[in-house]
């Protein structure tokens, strides 16, 4: 599709996918394919593309992560997606904060909010990480990785994006 295309809306409609999102997901899809994590396409790749774009779209830093004030964007977005940070509430509240400020009307505010809808509502299997945190601080303590839960797929999006920020 090119981008002056309307995907038949209608003439002067403006873009049919706001370039605020392409570009967040522009920017996640480059930083999961700079990783080499895991293969593009599979679901575990869609996980971390999905929830690096929202990170990116809802942090307001749909810049590139090169140039001026790159770090500090690339800054926010590992803060955002370590272990720990309350990112399912951070997410809640700018959904909330972006449908305030734009209302209903804003396209990229309704690709934010299907992508979180898609990201809660697809759960993979996969070893539950959050377990870790249940478990004794001991060294040495290693992840029984036979033990696989269903997740909502932002839970394994978030550490891989998270390391393909780090690797990048």
């Amino acid at each position: 599709m090119r981008p002056e295309s309307t995907n038949g809306t209608g003439g002067g409609g403006g873009l049919a996918v706001p370039m605020a999102w392409l570009c967040a997901e522009y920017i996640a899809d480059e930083l999961l394919r700079a990783g080499g994590l895991v293969e593009p396409g599979s679901l575990e790749y869609q996980a971390g593309r999905r929830t690096l774009a929202l990170t990116v779209y809802l942090g307001d830093g749909t810049d590139p992560a090169t140039g001026p004030g790159g770090q500090e964007r690339l800054d926010e977005w590992l803060t955002r997606t370590e272990y720990g940070h309350p990112w399912e509430e951070w997410v809640h509240e700018r959904l909330a904060a972006r449908r305030e400020r734009d209302g209903d009307e804003d396209e990229g505010l309704a690709l934010a909010r299907e992508t979180w809808r898609r990201l809660e509502g697809t759960h993979l299997l996969a070893t539950d990480l959050g377990a870790l945190s249940a478990g004794p601080a001991a060294t040495g303590f290693t992840v029984d990785e036979s033990e696989a839960v269903w997740l909502p797929s932002w839970r394994l999006g978030l550490p891989l994006g998270h390391l393909a920020l780090r690797l990048f």
